[in-house]
């Protein structure tokens, strides 16, 4: 983008932190006309906080002129943000999932999904190691690839990571699944470490997915987002190779089985003294990602999150690709509720044919 990009925000807290925390440390790259709060003593904190405008008005916040507006808010009451925004010619970059539960999810897509203003803000597939993946992957690196294991975040953001990694699009899929509960210490939550951290109950979930001639399996331990005891690991097998972690083995040309980790090349360590940030991911001594926020020195999730926002304005311009449609979104968020129906009812559950079908890319 030649200029900062211009974006708004509907709601306020966590998630919502991660944009204006962009905007303040990267005011070359966005700014953000304002925030749309409820209630005036939020707006007032906000605008402490981050010295943004705030208003209660939906008209004023667009009146700013933002290139996206970006919602944050309760998953329940997202799908009536997005249809005002739509209503009213908005370019939308939508918090996950966009609705609660499917039925919400074909309602939400049967009233904005033909508008073609909607992206999600799914951040996963867009982060430095799965992104430098997925440039491995596209150059058939592994052949044709059969499997993926995915053992890093829950429903919709994992289903998000083995659509990508498997190339599929709407195509059915059977699931099979299982709950199993045990003990585990707690984990480090949004606000930090617990001071006295005591073994409570957690749900481990495993599933399978088949379909479109691969194999996906999901393994997700509640707590495992911050947990150090539960590491987060992507598997990917292919016809000549595969990828387990950031070790990556595929056979040359004349059969001979070649090696070469993916490497995070990080500045500020030992004698570096450009400051603590990722540099790039480096594999066979050539760039799969290089930061393009250097210097900001933002967490992995801080950078996908930015390409995310940048990606969704570029799209609204028509200059570039839409970095994560609404349909893809609304397919992920139903393959993490078939996981959860299998395990919790036993069988077999299978993806049908949904309205958004048609508009889901071959992930890749």
């Amino acid at each position: 983008m030649t200029a900062p990009v211009p974006f708004a925000v509907v709601g306020h807290g966590w998630r919502a932190d991660f944009y204006l925390r962009l905007a303040r440390l990267l005011p070359d790259r966005f700014t953000c006309t304002g925030v749309l709060t409820r209630r005036a003593e939020v707006g007032e904190r906000l605008e402490q906080q981050w010295g943004v405008g705030t208003t209660r008005d939906l008209d004023t916040l667009l009146s700013g002129g933002p290139d996206v507006v970006v919602t944050s808010v309760p998953v329940d009451a997202n799908p009536d943000v997005v249809r005002a925004l739509v209503e009213r010619d908005a370019t939308v970059l939508s918090e996950t999932p966009p609705a609660p539960d499917v039925d919400g999810l074909r309602a939400l897509w049967h009233a904005v999904g033909a508008a073609d203003r909607v992206q999600v803000a799914e951040q996963h597939p867009s982060l430095p190691v799965v992104a430098s993946v997925r440039a491995l992957l596209r150059r058939r690196l592994l052949g044709q690839v059969t499997s993926a294991s995915v053992s890093w975040t829950h429903d919709y953001h994992a289903m998000a990571l083995l659509r990508a990694v498997l190339g599929w699009g709407a195509e059915p899929v059977s699931v099979r699944a299982v709950h199993v509960d045990g003990p585990l210490l707690e984990p480090p939550g949004r606000e930090g470490r617990p001071v006295a951290p005591e073994v409570g109950p957690a749900r481990h979930t495993t599933a399978v997915l088949t379909g479109g001639g691969c194999t996906g399996v999901y393994d997700f331990t509640d707590g495992q987002w911050f947990s150090p005891l539960r590491r987060r690991s992507l598997t990917v097998r292919g016809s000549h190779g595969e990828l387990v972690g950031t070790d990556v083995r595929w056979s040359g040309q004349d059969g001979a089985v070649l090696a070469a980790p993916l490497v995070r090349r990080q500045t500020g360590l030992d004698g570096d003294l450009e400051g603590a940030d990722l540099d790039a991911v480096v594999w066979a001594g050539e760039v799969l990602f290089a930061n393009p926020y250097r210097g900001a020195r933002l967490s992995d999730e801080e950078l996908a999150i930015g390409l995310c926002l940048e990606a969704t304005a570029r799209w609204r311009a028509g200059d570039g690709p839409p970095p994560y449609p609404l349909a893809d979104a609304c397919q992920d968020a139903l393959l993490g509720h078939l996981v959860h129906r299998a395990a919790e009812h036993g069988g077999v559950e299978d993806s049908g044919q949904e309205p958004w079908a048609p508009h889901v890319r071959g992930a890749g």
